[in-house]
């Protein structure tokens, strides 16, 4: 299982005196099982390349192929798709609706079609997958807190069993807490279940930390994609499109500039205190 997309283009406001060119001969492939972080600052283009991916926007030009096929083919099932690539926007928890937790999470896969045994069996599924407790599932949603309300959107995404998982900063607006609970759900469904995620984030530190793969938008284009340890090199360029690295990256990069030999690819406070205590050592050795 794939995303492809070939050479796609996207023209917000086309012909008119707004017209902004959002994504230019935007080329990329997801593989299957891949967690990947997408970066930029506000404008860059990545919100609206998620949203080409399960067709909420259609590409001015290019293609978009999922598992081999054409998704803008005349007969392509498109409402398939959309329950295949599940989409969490941001603050997700406005969407939520119904008088009670389970009943919200059951909407998805009923309107697939599902009996309202089935969707009961998904939804509990998909509450217990983001850990919410049993005892809250006939609970009013907006009686929850921040962290618990989005995971119950999450659920409602995760009940519809996509293939392909896309968050845009799901942690947006949460404590230190709620983040770190939200990221370590995200990662253990990731492991568990082998689903696709795409992770779209401002913080370098989560991103050093979850993710196997970094695309990096500027102006609409595809600056940087490559392992983490890769991408984060070019902490200089980041930094002057307003990114920046992990502060660890900019940390061990500041030793190395001081004279002390220190592997400043380290991107994770672990990796980085590894570094350290070796380099410690070495001097003690000597």
């Amino acid at each position: 299982m794939s995303i492809i997309l070939d050479k796609v283009n996207y023209v917000y406001g086309a012909g008119t005196a707004y017209e902004a060119q959002a994504l230019k001969n935007v080329s990329l492939k997801i593989e299957d099982g891949e967690f990947i972080g997408l970066i930029g600052h506000t404008g860059s283009g990545k919100s609206t390349l998620i949203q080409h991916l399960n067709g909420l926007i259609r590409a001015a030009s290019g293609g978009i192929y999922y598992n081999g096929e054409d998704i803008y083919d005349r007969d392509y099932d498109m409402r398939g798709l959309r329950s295949k690539v599940g989409l969490v926007f941001q603050y997700p928890e406005h969407q939520l609706f119904e008088t009670t937790i389970f009943e919200d999470v059951c909407f998805g896969p009923l309107n697939q079609g599902l009996s309202k045994k089935e969707a009961g069996v998904r939804a509990f599924e998909a509450l217990n997958c983001v850990g919410i407790p049993e005892e809250l599932y006939y609970q009013s949603p907006f009686d929850l807190s921040g962290g618990q309300k989005r995971r119950v959107a999450i659920a409602g995404v995760l009940a519809m069993k996509p293939e392909v998982l896309i968050l845009d900063e799901p942690t947006a607006g949460l404590d230190p807490g709620g983040r770190d609970e939200i990221l370590d759900q995200i990662a253990k469904m990731h492991r568990e279940q082998g689903i696709t995620v795409l992770l779209v984030s401002h913080c370098m530190e989560d991103i050093a930390k979850y993710v196997g793969r970094i695309i990096v938008m500027n102006q609409g284009e595809v600056l940087f994609d490559g392992a983490p340890e890769k991408v984060f090199e070019h902490y200089r360029e980041l930094e002057a499109i307003g990114l920046g690295a992990p502060s660890v990256t900019n940390f061990l990069h500041g030793l190395l500039e001081r004279g002390l030999p220190v592997n400043a690819r380290a991107i994770t406070v672990e990796a980085a205190k590894h570094e350290i205590l070796e380099m410690i050592a070495e001097r003690k050795r000597r």
